[in-house]
């Protein structure tokens, strides 16, 4: 059996029988059929309740005249994004603001809980900094083909036609390196960053530990802004008039 967080425990002792039996549908053989969820898929299901919680405790009180404390942090992430996302992408960027600031939402809060003993940072482990990826790469592809239709191909043809025999592998390695760069960059970052805590806690429980706490907690922010600010870059390319 692998080492299990307690959430995980949770979940693989209520859904460990459904969720063996829905990937064995798909053909997919669990290593460890009485613990299918890893501790990766359990944090990102924490997360998203979590959000979820949120959005509604939000929503529920919204108000014009006295808002809360918890709308302000939310008006104030969703202004940033926005005035970010409209600086990069132009003036048409107020449709992408909710994919944008959700994808913000979900990997700085996968990127802090680590902090919290008991629990681990999923963007820690590489499936989970790829599955973002994928879903910014799917993302700013479609809206490429929305905004432009069947003629968005061209942007992997090159500048003359000519040149697309050469162009078209290209570009198509170019974008699924995009991929793997946004997966590598994040991945690699907050699995240093939760290597180095560890090591300081196990070596010097008090006092110093404090210092790499906060250091980690930039790490994350910082990551975070890498992430969704080259996914506004490749949604700029993508919607881009010239194409």
């Amino acid at each position: 059996m692998p080492e299990q967080l307690w959430f995980t425990e949770i979940l693989n002792h209520l859904f460990a029988g459904p969720v063996t039996g829905l990937l064995r549908t798909f053909h997919i053989d669990p290593k460890y059929p009485q613990a299918p969820i890893t501790n990766a898929v359990a944090m990102e299901f924490l997360v998203f309740l979590f959000l979820v919680t949120l959005f509604f405790l939000v929503r529920a009180r919204l108000s014009v005249d006295k808002p809360g404390g918890l709308q302000h942090v939310f008006e104030g992430v969703h202004g940033f994004v926005e005035g970010q996302s409209h600086e990069i992408i132009g003036h048409h960027s107020e449709r992408f603001t909710p994919f944008l600031v959700t994808l913000t939402f979900f990997i700085l809060i996968c990127n802090l809980i680590g902090l919290i003993p008991g629990f681990e940072s999923p963007t820690a482990v590489p499936v989970v900094p790829l599955g973002c990826a994928v879903c910014a790469f799917v993302y700013y592809q479609t809206q490429g083909f929305r905004h432009h239709g069947i003629a968005y191909l061209k942007h992997f043809m090159g500048p003359m036609w000519w040149l697309a025999i050469i162009m078209v592998p290209i570009e198509i390695i170019s974008h699924l390196a995009r991929m793997l760069s946004l997966t590598v960059r994040l991945y690699a970052n907050m699995f240093a960053g939760d290597m180095v805590t560890m090591v300081f806690f196990s070596l010097v429980p008090i006092g110093v530990p404090i210092i790499f706490l906060g250091l980690h907690i930039g790490v994350s922010l910082l990551q975070t802004y890498i992430f969704v600010l080259l996914t506004m870059v490749y949604l700029s390319g993508a919607v881009a008039e010239e194409h």
